[in-house]
């Protein structure tokens, strides 16, 4: 594996891990689920930092070498539609009084965004992640409309465990090939 295909693994396991964190933060569960969402938190942000020792290791070189300005300006348009978006959606389900399917929303935004990153990042594996997110957050609608669990639960747990799976799985890509 190159120095530059090394840094995109290290950052990718560095970004989703962080994410993967946070979204087994958002769901209120009760002993014990909740114990297992805090070790998955732990474990996640443990392989974001190694994301960030892999990142750091390859250098600066690598990281001159990956600058793309056109891919970059794509991505920086992507993840601000994504986020306003995400937001102006959550705001309008909080002033229709559905709070609850906030974190519907926002795994299926999420999904979404990763279908036309995938070729920025030169990395077609987002597409049935993204594929996979959005059906987490289906699941998740699904389930808070047909019984009590609520539909954090279902997405932060499910998104988490995706997000966290990938940025492990971009971890092992750069300890098989060291």
């Amino acid at each position: 594996m190159d120095a530059r295909s090394r840094r995109q693994a290290g950052l990718t396991a560095l970004y989703l891990g962080v994410f993967a964190t946070i979204w087994f933060s958002v769901p209120a569960a009760d002993p014990p689920l909740r114990a297992a969402l805090v070790v998955a938190s732990g474990l996640a942000l443990l392989t974001a930092l190694l994301g960030a020792v892999v990142v750091v290791r390859t250098g600066r070189a690598a990281a001159a070498l990956a600058r793309d300005r056109a891919a970059d300006r794509r991505y920086g348009v992507i993840v601000a539609v994504e986020f306003a978006v995400a937001v102006l959606g959550a705001l309008a389900l909080a002033g229709l009084g559905w709070s609850e399917f906030v974190p519907v929303l926002v795994c299926a935004v999420v999904g979404l965004h990763f279908v036309p990153l995938a070729p920025v990042l030169r990395d077609r594996l987002l597409v049935p992640l993204g594929a996979a997110l959005c059906l987490v957050a289906l699941a998740g609608l699904v389930v808070a409309l047909t019984s009590s669990v609520q539909a954090g639960l279902v997405v932060g747990t499910g998104a988490g465990l995706l997000l966290w799976g990938y940025a492990a799985l971009a971890l092992l890509t750069t300890a098989r090939t060291a």
